[in-house]
């Protein structure tokens, strides 16, 4: 069974129902606590009663600088949301690390940005480092990804659609909020994948609600594809797309044709004045609140909750 493991600022926990034990080592990094799977285990196993959950403040259980890649388009339903036909070249891009934020943390939307947007992701952990040119097969994850993270890819659709800058619209900071937990997995648990679903609610509304079987480039496939040009090591993230549900979505086919005889800057105008209207994008005061798990409980990485903010 997987194991759920929470960082705060004293240090690391093994969380157990409602309580949390403290794990007995001296990792600071994500990196070297998975370098530490002896103190995990005895934590996990341990009489102590431990703490309230509660009463803890969790970080991020992926501690940065670290690498953060993320899959493109990887979802079937947010393909249709986003007009794409056809067979979707694999593609990845990075974000800063710097963007990398607790499960509780607000994320601040920058003055500039007017139209911010939420993608509700699975992210994997690497456990171990992947070389240029390795080829994962499915039963080769377990040598590759210790475990799995709830993550949200903030985005700020007006710097990434005018620019076509998704690194700079995707790396502010507090655009990748990043837990509770950090789920260690056993190598029987990578068969339940595929169950995962991820749903991410605002303000109480459902919004996206998809398991990982509307996945089209699968986690081994993805990370054959990436260590094609990108080498990972132990503690680095994936993130591995979103399904359908944002607030972005792509204008009707005729209203297309009409924009892209338009010059840039009058298509763009018209577009976010459209956009305006959408009643979707993020707004001061909203609550995002995220969640991934099987519908057993056999894998579930917690809850994130958000609130939304703006710069001053």
């Amino acid at each position: 069974m997987s194991t759920n493991v929470l960082r705060t600022a004293d240090g690391w926990w093994v969380v157990r129902g409602d309580r949390a034990v403290p794990v007995d080592t001296k990792a600071a990094t994500t990196a070297e606590l998975l370098a530490d799977p002896d103190a995990v285990r005895e934590a996990a196993l341990s009489d102590e009663a431990g703490t309230p959950v509660a009463d803890l403040a969790a970080l991020s259980p992926v501690t940065t600088p670290c690498r953060v890649v993320a899959q493109m388009v990887n979802y079937r339903s947010h393909a249709r949301d986003s007009g794409f036909t056809g067979d979707i070249p694999p593609a990845f891009f990075r974000k800063a690390s710097g963007s990398v934020s607790g499960p509780g943390e607000t994320i601040v939307r920058p003055a500039h940005v007017k139209f911010l947007d939420y993608e509700v992701e699975l992210g994997l952990v690497m456990g171990a480092s992947l070389p240029v040119g390795t080829v994962v097969e499915e039963r080769d994850l377990p040598s590759y990804v210790a475990g799995l993270v709830v993550t949200n890819d903030v985005s700020a659709r007006d710097v990434q659609l005018t620019k076509t800058q998704f690194y700079e619209s995707k790396s502010y900071p507090t655009f990748t909020p990043t837990g509770p937990h950090l789920t260690l997995l056993e190598p029987e648990d990578f068969a339940h994948l595929l169950d995962l679903r991820l749903t991410l609610s605002v303000n109480g509304e459902l919004r996206q609600d998809r398991t990982l079987a509307d996945m089209i480039v699968r986690p081994a496939q993805a990370l054959t594809l990436l260590a094609r040009f990108q080498a990972l090591d132990a503690g680095d993230l994936l993130l591995t797309g979103t399904p359908g549900g944002t607030a972005l979505k792509a204008p009707p086919k005729a209203v297309e044709k009409i924009g892209a005889l338009l010059p840039p800057a009058v298509k763009w105008k018209a577009f976010f004045k459209s956009q305006a209207k959408n009643p979707r994008y993020l707004r001061t005061g909203d609550v995002i609140t995220a969640t991934i798990a099987t519908p057993d409980g056999r894998i579930d990485l917690g809850e994130q909750r958000t609130p939304v903010a703006s710069a001053n």
